[in-house]
């Protein structure tokens, strides 16, 4: 028995796709950093720490970065007796509940969501 078979890929709609996918990650990067606002979790003293975070995205993968002196300090020191006062969660690594903690599915959902919405209706 034998079986021929003839594939056309539409280039048109890979294009498209690899656009929703481009446009999803930034919007993803977008919302983690939105929550990371809203959950109160950067220290803040003056609000520079918290208005520097911002998204770079680079070949299909996105950061968020939070780009003063101190960052990294303040970052990878969750030891420190962060005030309460202006953001109640202030805390050290406050990313890490998007990579191992309660928060680890966030960027998965909204890409998968977002893809969704961009693809309007092509991918289910």
């Amino acid at each position: 028995m034998k079986v021929t078979a003839k594939v056309i890929l539409n280039q048109a709609a890979l294009k498209n796709l690899e656009q929703i996918q481009q446009q999803a990650i930034e919007m993803t990067a977008e919302a983690v950093k939105t929550d990371i606002v809203t959950s109160q979790v950067v220290p803040k003293q003056t609000g520079e720490l918290e208005r520097s975070g911002h998204v770079v995205v680079d070949r299909g993968k996105a950061r968020i970065v939070f780009d003063t002196p101190y960052a990294r300090r303040l970052y990878w020191h969750p030891e420190y007796n962060f005030r309460t006062d202006k953001n109640q969660n202030a805390r050290g690594k406050w990313m890490e509940p998007y990579q191992s903690g309660d928060k680890k599915d966030f960027a998965k959902q909204a890409f998968s969501k977002f893809v969704k919405q961009l693809s309007k209706g092509m991918i289910k």
